[in-house]
């Protein structure tokens, strides 16, 4: 606690410390790697805003597992729209819109694994053990998940996954956490939802990862915390894969640069390679508002790049199942194979959602402001302290804190 206190205070420090802070930093963080992996991640979170002036955002720890309970089974719909007593939400009745008989060109990108409808829990683990972002959650198999109301096929025919919002709790709230069985080497993920997970206290992520972190790479396609409306995609690495510029216009991307070049999780403190959206619909209440969107992560010999379209704006290729990547726009968010090559540092990677609460990073910004969204803090907002005892105690605060997912689509390029 003192080491992260003082490196706290040094994040604060004027700009001619950084260079000291940076040799600080080094030394702290191996110290953290020893003692536990949140002092880790509390060192990404402190020294965040060195290189931007806004606070940076983080990505959530990197010591992931793949959950080994719950094969997916076809879920009988409930009956309940977004509007039942415990979804609560405004959800978009539809999803991507279904192909149309108006003629698509051929794509050489076929779909390998596709996770929609009925059986849309087919093909995915879910992750029952302790929270590796430290976070107040405790993640349940697939049984006590659909038991409890925690997952659904809703009357849309898209996949729920929730928080529970039993008034008060001792200890942490039950949430859900699934990896696809299915594991790939390159290729394009398509992912739609109609709604996140937002509110203080929530860190929602949907990101892919591969074993022997961070050996394999992480690729955080979603992720922020607590109300923020502007998305963050990062990297994780082995060291030796950097960023050739932090130019948006040179890396041909629309997101801006809020970490460093670096992208090794050993280097940067867990900090990777952060890139954040200047869409304020990208993430949180901006995206539900909008009746989400599609984001699509695409891994091949250029490197690895994050596209975002709102909803009304989805490319009709998508739409059509027939991904032309090479027509898009710019993508939020650029890492290219220039000083990483991405199948050095990146393979076999499974896909992931979760939605935790509190843990290291949403805990750590829990009394700040100055991220996209966050014009006030939630310890203002809540009238609580901390961040877990806002979870523990208010339950009916997270009715919103649920993923609604038409469709995930796993492709790969036959050409």
């Amino acid at each position: 606690m003192y080491t992260f206190l003082l490196l706290i205070a040094l994040a604060l420090a004027p700009v001619p410390l950084v260079q000291g802070k940076s040799l600080i930093l080094t030394h702290a963080h191996k110290a953290a790697v020893k003692r536990s992996a949140g002092l880790a991640r509390d060192l990404r979170v402190a020294f965040g805003g060195i290189l931007t002036t806004q606070p940076s955002s983080s990505s959530n720890l990197n010591f992931y597992c793949v959950g080994s309970d719950g094969e997916g089974v076809s879920m009988p719909s409930s009956g309940n729209s977004s509007s039942s007593p415990k979804m609560n939400g405004n959800a978009t009745s539809t999803g991507t819109a279904a192909p149309s008989s108006t003629s698509v060109a051929s794509s050489s990108w076929k779909a390998t694994n596709s996770y929609s409808g009925q059986t849309f829990f087919n093909g995915w683990s879910f992750f029952t053990a302790a929270d590796p972002t430290s976070g107040n959650v405790q993640y349940v198999d697939q049984s006590t998940a659909q038991s409890a109301g925690l997952i659904e096929i809703n009357s849309n025919g898209n996949a729920v996954m929730r928080v529970e919002t039993t008034p008060q709790v001792q200890t942490n709230r039950q949430s859900v956490r699934i990896t696809t069985q299915a594991t790939f080497d390159g290729g394009l993920v398509v992912m739609d939802a109609v709604h996140m997970p937002t509110g203080c206290a929530t860190w929602p992520a949907f990101w892919t990862n591969g074993p022997n972190w961070p050996a394999g790479g992480e690729i955080d396609i979603i992720e922020g915390v607590n109300n923020y409306t502007n998305n963050q995609a990062t990297i994780h690495t082995n060291p030796g894969c950097t960023l050739p510029s932090t130019s948006s216009a040179l890396l041909n991307m629309s997101g801006t640069l809020v970490a460093s070049t670096d992208c090794s999780a050993a280097q940067t403190g867990n900090q990777g390679c952060g890139i954040r959206s200047n869409s304020s619909v990208s993430f949180g209440s901006g995206f539900n508002g909008i009746g989400g969107g599609v984001y699509a992560m695409l891994w091949d010999n250029s490197g690895i790049k994050v596209y975002f379209f709102p909803r009304g704006s989805i490319p009709s290729d998508i739409s059509a199942g027939a991904p032309q990547p090479q027509n898009w726009s710019a993508p939020m968010a650029d890492w290219p194979s220039t000083n990483c090559n991405p199948y050095q540092y990146f393979n076999t990677h499974s896909a992931i959602f979760d939605t935790t609460l509190c843990g290291d990073w949403a805990s750590a910004v829990w009394s700040g402001t100055g991220v996209p969204g966050q014009a006030v803090s939630c310890a203002q907002q809540t009238g609580f302290s901390t961040c877990s005892a806002f979870v523990q105690a208010s339950g009916g605060s997270f009715s919103q804190a649920y993923w609604e997912v038409s469709s995930v689509t796993i492709y790969q390029n036959t050409s």
